[in-house]
């Protein structure tokens, strides 16, 4: 019998934190479908608050049974009791073991990195133009699909992405901040 791959249970859609959607997170974490991803930066927090608006977010994500993914260590990441650590693939490591760990790129010498690192997914970005990124050029969906046919793990669209972006890519997994707040 064939064991259960990432890729059988890693959510389609995630939201992620910032500054900018801080207000809507409660409401766009209860709008979510159940088992959705959600990825918590939070980096414009001091850390006493940043832990506190973590567990807050935390209880209602946990109580719509999102996945909950961390920005930071993967130390920081177990000892918070997140279910993985996303961030660039060199940051993620030492791995730790049942985490999860969800590396960044942007073009193909990091998605190179994250297969060599052994990342579980990948958020691949700016998919299309951001405001997280004003001015930065937008991969399209040729070179989207492109880069992420040489990824070694579940890609995940990132960067302005809607749900009219992600029927334009036509690709299942998508993450946003905007989008989804």
């Amino acid at each position: 019998m064939r064991q259960p791959a990432i890729a059988d249970y890693l959510p389609d859609l995630w939201l992620i934190s910032d500054e900018r959607n801080d207000a809507a997170l409660e409401s766009a974490l209860t709008r979510l479908p159940r088992g959705s991803g959600f990825i918590y930066r939070h980096y414009h927090l001091p850390p006493a608050e940043r832990v506190a608006r973590y567990r807050e977010l935390e209880r209602i994500a946990r109580a719509h049974g999102h996945l909950l993914i961390l920005a930071d260590s993967a130390l920081t990441a177990a000892e918070w009791g997140a279910d993985g650590v996303y961030g660039a693939p060199r940051a993620l490591y030492p791995r730790r073991a049942g985490l999860l760990q969800l590396a960044t790129a942007h073009d193909l010498r990091e998605i190179g990195e994250a297969n060599r690192m052994g990342a579980d997914a990948v958020l691949l970005s700016p998919a299309f133009a951001t405001r997280s990124h004003a001015g930065a050029p937008a991969l399209g969906p040729l070179r989207f699909r492109m880069l992420a046919r040489h990824a070694q793990m579940p890609v995940i669209a990132l960067g302005g992405m809607t749900q009219k972006n992600a029927d334009r890519l036509a690709w299942p997994k998508w993450a946003a901040i905007d989008g989804l707040s």
